[in-house]
């Protein structure tokens, strides 16, 4: 399936229904009284947070969302039924944003989360709430509240603990493919992947953490160059970035050194936040560099790019050194995810989903 990250939807709450104007007709009643009722609300928008979903392509196709609208009053003091309830099931870690302003409404980072997204309008009253000591027959009615309209813009970012990152071919298919259940396209061209791949790492019995593997960078990506520009967010949300690196490229005039310098800049374009992530440099494909070229040539690459975290070398195809990269990234997210636990408010706009609502994505 297509992956899909950003759509733009309309929805419409239902509109209460209106009050009703009637009194008692019956034998022997001369005065029988007022008895119409009042309408009833119109249906909520609801939006639920699904672990099943990872991509938005169904609102690309749904554009519009409306809820029923409530059933007007009745005679005979019967009041009017409310508007059936709609829900949007969205994936997790999707941005809810007013279209129009660009305000952030509700992030949905958790499975199960529920927000009213729309309220329906509430029910008019019929002529029996106005019946007073002084006001005996009154032909008085409301009509029904209409429910909130709203124009929605939809971005999703994935949840991944860690990120990779770098040119077309580093290698970064190959290295998801080898250490987590993700079965992404490999080919030997540039750009193979088209959309972010998810994969989940298993380190041991109830130790894992998501990997995402997204379409490959160029210089001028911050811009709109290629198609990394477009998956760059995807990064925002990570704890870990782990620069891959093709240290045997095809083309001798092609510099790894360069290109990560390219990639770099990219990053501090796009994000100064993005760029300050903690970020492994994993020097790949050095099955494929003579065995006694190997440690003067990631020598001389380390010296030259002047950098000072962590580095693994590594072969995805052989899957050499694979295993010592996979533990250390694990205790690295393990550290960061505890330290980044402290209490947190509910959000009280979330809610709980009613018993009967009914779901129209």
């Amino acid at each position: 399936m297509k992956f899909v990250d950003e759509a733009f939807i309309d929805i419409a709450a239902g509109d209460g229904g209106n009050g009703c104007v009637s009194f008692r007709h019956e034998k022997y009643k001369e005065f029988g009284g007022p008895n119409g009722g009042d309408g009833g609300r119109g249906g909520h928008v609801y939006a639920v947070a699904d672990s099943n979903l990872n991509t938005l392509v169904d609102f690309r196709y749904s554009r519009r969302h409306e809820a029923r609208r409530g059933e007007h009053g009745m005679g005979s003091d019967m009041f009017g039924a409310a508007g059936d309830d709609i829900l949007l099931k969205m994936p997790v870690g999707t941005i809810i944003s007013d279209a129009e302003t660009g305000e952030v409404l509700y992030e949905m980072l958790n499975e199960g989360e529920v927000v009213t997204i729309a309220k329906g309008g509430d029910g008019g009253f019929g002529n029996m709430r106005f019946k007073s000591a002084i006001n005996r027959a009154p032909r008085q009615k409301t009509p029904g509240w209409p429910g909130e309209k709203k124009s929605l813009k939809l971005e999703l970012k994935v949840l991944a603990d860690v990120g990779l990152l770098g040119m077309p071919n580093a290698g970064k298919s190959t290295l998801i493919s080898a250490i987590s259940n993700a079965r992404p396209r490999i080919a030997d061209y540039p750009f193979t992947t088209l959309h972010p791949n998810l994969g989940v790492v298993r380190v041991g019995p109830e130790q894992s953490f998501v990997v995402a593997d997204l379409p490959g960078l160029i210089e001028g990506a911050s811009e709109g160059a290629g198609l990394g520009h477009l998956f760059l967010r995807h990064l925002q949300r990570t704890r870990l970035l782990l620069h891959v690196i093709d240290m045997a490229p095809f083309d001798d005039a092609v510099d790894p050194v360069a290109q990560a310098k390219a990639i770099v800049g990219e990053l501090r374009k796009y994000d100064a936040a993005l760029y300050e992530k903690p970020r492994w440099l994993v020097l790949n494909k050095l099955d494929m560099v003579p065995a006694d070229e190997r440690v003067a040539r990631v020598k001389d690459f380390v010296k030259r790019l002047r950098f000072k975290g962590p580095v693994f070398e590594i072969s995805a195809l052989t899957r050499e050194g694979c295993e010592h990269l996979v533990q250390g990234v694990y205790q690295q997210v393990k550290a960061q995810h505890a330290a980044e636990q402290v209490p947190v408010e509910v959000d009280p706009r979330f809610v709980e989903l009613p018993p009967d609502s009914s779901s129209s994505s």
